[in-house]
């Protein structure tokens, strides 16, 4: 069995039925190179196949009301693909409407506990075209968060895909195993027993973590401070009803604005961001005169040697939404988001597991109330969750069929009602947009705002 970080059941303990907690992706597919043509049975038979090559897909959750620790990941032996693997048609005319009605409807559902925690929908009747004559095809995945992370998810995508059509399945890879209800409370007991040792390792981090911060703030050296944020349309109490919207740029536009202008890809992707937002609350009347804050989470499998599915640190940006002009806004972004960065360096890259982990399971139930009951609207802790993931830059064929898009679609929260995910595929940057229908019900703006920002500064 694999027992659960804090971190990773934390996930599961902050969900609810408004807050579901999965990450999802939309690609869109070219059926033309499956080999012997579309059918949603050649899918399933497809995937069936590398089932025993994808662990995170055949793990689900294990418990007992004895065991004084986190959950565990066991190995499913009664696994069925039907109630993972489904098919839906849009309604006519099939644009991206439609697509955002079915879509935002699979999104707003939370997965079922009692089985591995994902599914995978194939979504036909594209632009009102038929897979079986050529037509595109969408593939929405959604995994739970608890089980990955940005990082873990396009490793989980990658492992999915291959680079040939009509690639061999992939060798098999051994998962978590099984476990008794006996050896559920025993690892548990342990771990209860053990924890007093994870609060000695937590606090001194914590301590000077706090002390770095303050000697950074007042230096001018920190990233963007908590609670600073305006309110806006996004910042309020959310519903489980999702909307969501995509874009996609070319990289090649924004590698030129990168070295043009000296700055990192992600300089240019949060500009971007930032343009697009203003604009579109401009055009709601609804822009503040403050400049928005994004909490942009980061990796740290890298450096961590923590156990856990999500490796995950973050930091607070100011996207500079109160100035009109985007390559001085490009500009200051970057050197705020270099500050950001230094900051976010230097804090221990465990640090927020080690304070989970050091929390018992009780205690998270406390602190989610605690920040449900928060003035989120008066006093939001930031306005939009921004991340990046980079992909692949080879071309990737799903079941077959080339993937010519790849939308990651990251979670929403109370009081952070907006998430925008990029990843970058084959030579283009997609751009998954997600927010809650009842605070906005049309993300469309937004998205085409992208476009229009790249081309700003392309010209410029």
């Amino acid at each position: 069995m694999e027992r659960l970080t804090a971190f990773d059941a934390s996930l599961l303990y902050a969900e609810s039925s408004s807050v579901p907690l999965h990450v999802c992706s939309i690609s869109e597919l070219d059926t033309t190179t499956m080999p012997g043509g579309y059918s949603f049975e050649g899918i399933r038979d497809h995937l069936a196949s590398r089932m025993s090559a994808l662990p995170e897909l055949r793990a689900k959750l294990a418990n007992s009301q004895l065991n004084l620790d986190h959950p565990v990941w066991v190995e499913d032996p009664d696994l069925d693909l039907g109630h993972h693997l489904h098919r839906i048609a849009l309604p006519a005319p099939g644009g991206r409407r439609e697509l955002d009605e079915v879509c935002g409807r699979i999104a707003s559902i939370p997965l079922d506990r009692s089985k591995p925690l994902w599914e995978m929908w194939v979504i036909e009747g594209i632009a009102g075209s038929d897979p079986q004559n050529g037509g595109p095809i969408a593939l929405m995945i959604k995994v739970h968060h608890a089980a990955v992370d940005g990082v873990s998810a396009g490793n989980l995508i990658a492992q999915l895909c291959d680079l040939q059509p009509d690639a061999p399945p992939p060798d098999p890879v051994d998962g978590p195993g099984g476990a008794g209800r006996l050896e559920i409370v025993a690892g548990g007991l342990l771990k209860f027993l053990t924890r007093p040792l994870e609060l000695t390792r937590a606090v001194p981090a914590t301590v000077s973590t706090v002390v770095g911060t303050i000697g950074r703030a007042l230096n001018g050296r920190a990233m963007a401070a908590p609670f600073k944020a305006p309110a806006t349309v996004f910042n309020a109490e959310i519903t489980s009803d999702r909307t969501l919207a995509l874009a996609q740029l070319e990289l090649d536009d924004v590698k030129r604005v990168k070295d043009r202008y000296g700055v990192k890809v992600n300089d240019v992707v949060m500009a971007l961001c930032a343009g697009a937002l203003r604009g579109y609350l401009e055009d709601r009347g609804e822009l503040p005169d403050k400049p928005l804050v994004a909490v942009v989470p980061s990796s740290v499998r890298e450096v961590s040697d923590r156990p856990g599915r999500n490796q995950l640190s973050g930091m607070f940006c100011n996207l500079q939404t109160h100035i009109s002009d985007p390559v001085q806004r490009l500009r200051v972004i970057a050197e705020s988001s270099s500050r950001a960065k230094e900051h976010s360096s230097a804090l221990a890259p465990t640090l927020l597991a080690d304070i989970t982990q050091a929390l018992p399971p009780a205690m998270f139930g406390v602190a989610f109330e605690v920040l449900s009951r928060t003035p989120l609207k008066r006093t939001p802790i930031h306005n939009v969750v921004i991340s990046n993931v980079a992909g692949p830059s080879n071309k990737l064929y799903a079941m077959g069929a080339e993937m010519k898009a790849l939308y990651p679609l990251g979670p929403i929260f109370h009081g952070s009602g907006l998430n925008i995910t990029v990843m970058s595929l084959s030579g283009k940057l997609n751009v998954g947009i997600i927010s809650c229908r009842q605070l906005v019900d049309d993300l469309w703006d937004l998205a085409d705002m992208f476009e229009a920002e790249l081309e700003q500064l392309v010209r410029r």
